[in-house]
């Protein structure tokens, strides 16, 4: 039982972390404005991610590397749309 409990909030613990980019990258594509997204603070992010999917891989502990590399694939997402927008939508000069 104690197994099947600690999967239950395994798994909600990353459909959280995963999931926890979407509104701000939705709101950010749609806009074409990431002005009130910290560009270090989304670099600290990634850099986290990064460093959990390595250690998820060194430890061979898989659901630590599949959350957080579809974690890593979000908070990207924002960095790189912060980076994309940075000056407004490029698109409608």
């Amino acid at each position: 039982m104690s197994n099947l409990v600690a999967n239950i909030v395994g798994s909600a613990a990353a459909v959280c972390s995963i999931t926890s980019f979407a509104p701000q990258g939705l709101k950010i594509w749609k806009e074409r404005d990431a002005s009130a997204v910290s560009l270090k603070t989304y670099s600290l992010t990634v850099t986290c991610f990064v460093l959990w999917v390595i250690y998820g891989v060194m430890t061979s502990a898989w659901p630590v590397t599949v959350a957080n590399a579809c974690a890593l694939v979000m908070a990207s997402g924002v960095l790189l749309m912060k980076w994309r927008f940075r000056n407004g939508d490029p698109e409608a000069s």
